[in-house]
């Protein structure tokens, strides 16, 4: 049978990370870094349960009806006042509740990007973000960067070079693959030249809540007068991602698109969710709640760095994160960080390869790692079959 798909379908291919995944799941005992999944025994089960009861006993039938699609008005607010804390002054009015952020970087693709559009983003930059734009057919525009992130003199020139881009994609506290945070200044710059070219700004920002150390930076949001920067947030890394509630905070004229968009896909998130989020913020500290994921994240990230210095070679480096999930690791230049997985599969532990990172492709030599999802057992042992992999090449 000769069945006709669309053009874009070419461009979309499995991700890396659920492949790794399903490798992992025919080895068993293999210790995994290469998720980025929080830890599981962080989850409030038990105040979830009392949540779940409070709301079907006082609103059973609102909980499981439908609701508007913007999203549950106190969910909405509880949101409003937690990027607050970021430096956000936002009406509750526009925010958009999403499935998740993955949802939120799906709609920018179909609200912005033509076939053959440009989409300038950070090189590396998240998978999940290359698969949701590549659908949509784009042209990507790389921009390096150092430890403080973005390259801002990099970035006017990729601007100025292509004056009809779409948006600059940004993820600027604990960047997904990296760790790296954007600085103080660079965020400033960010907002001027987007002002100045004319682009928009899309911040993703699922991880500047886990903060271990040193003062949380504003949003990038915070310097925005002009309303040229849409900011995603979820509770997925914060609170339990299996609810898949993320939120669009953008103007109201780019708010009113995005929620066109959400009708024509699933007409709204998931009311029950939406309403588990508001109850627990009510019934419980959900500051104590994330403090406690930052304490254990933490001495997480701190074991990990010390058994990679440790247990790797001195021709390796790596990024030194001062929050959120990841390290990044460079190997000498020529050497596939694809065909290091391959060994280190043999020995039992997995990472996620760089290459799939990069839009455009090449920088094979450089992987990913996750030091929250393990025990500290687990990264004590996986990091010394590592290195033996590592010293072995």
């Amino acid at each position: 049978m000769n069945i006709r798909f669309a053009d874009r379908m070419e461009e979309v291919k499995p991700s890396a990370i659920r492949e790794i995944s399903r490798l992992i799941q025919q080895t068993p005992g293999t210790i995994s870094f290469a998720g980025g999944w929080p830890a599981p025994e962080l989850f409030p089960t038990e105040e979830m349960k009392a949540v779940c009861v409070n709301i079907i006993d006082e609103d059973g039938r609102e909980a499981l009806q439908y609701t508007s699609t913007e999203g549950y008005l106190p969910l909405r607010e509880f949101i409003a006042k937690r990027m607050g804390a970021s430096g956000v002054d936002i009406d509750p009015k526009d925010i958009l509740i999403t499935n998740g952020s993955q949802q939120g970087l799906d709609f920018s693709g179909k609200l912005f990007v033509n076939e053959g559009d440009v989409v300038i983003c950070e090189s590396p930059s998240y998978v999940g973000a290359l698969s949701a734009f590549r659908a949509y057919l784009p042209r990507f525009v790389e921009v390096p960067m150092d430890e403080d992130g973005m390259i801002i003199e990099e970035l006017e020139k990729a601007l100025a070079q292509n004056p009809g881009a779409k948006f600059i994609y940004t993820i600027p506290d604990f960047q997904n693959p990296t760790g790296r945070t954007l600085s103080l200044e660079r965020r400033k710059r960010l907002v001027e030249l987007a002002v100045k070219y004319g682009v928009p700004v899309i911040e993703d920002n699922p991880y500047g809540e886990l903060r271990f150390e040193g003062e949380r930076l504003p949003a990038v949001k915070h310097f925005d007068t002009e309303g040229i920067v849409i900011y995603l947030g979820t509770t997925s890394k914060t609170f339990c991602p299996g609810l898949r509630v993320g939120w669009v905070a953008a103007s109201s004229d780019i708010i009113r698109k995005y929620v066109l968009i959400k009708q024509g896909a699933d007409l709204q998130a998931n009311t029950l969710s939406q309403r588990q989020i508001a109850k627990f913020a009510e019934m419980y500290d959900y500051d104590a709640h994330v403090r406690g994921i930052i304490d254990v994240y933490r001495k997480r990230r701190d074991l990990m760095m010390d058994m990679i210095r440790k247990e790797f070679p001195l021709n390796i480096s790596y990024t030194y994160p001062k929050g959120g999930l990841f390290t990044w690791v460079d190997l000498p230049e020529g050497m596939d960080a694809a065909e290091v997985l391959k060994k280190a599969l043999e020995q039992g532990v997995a990472f996620v390869p760089g290459e799939a990172f990069y839009p455009n492709g090449g920088n094979a030599n450089h992987f990913r790692l996750n030091y929250c999802t393990s025990s500290d057992e687990k990264i004590v042992e996986g990091i010394k079959r590592l290195g033996r992999v590592l010293k072995g090449l």
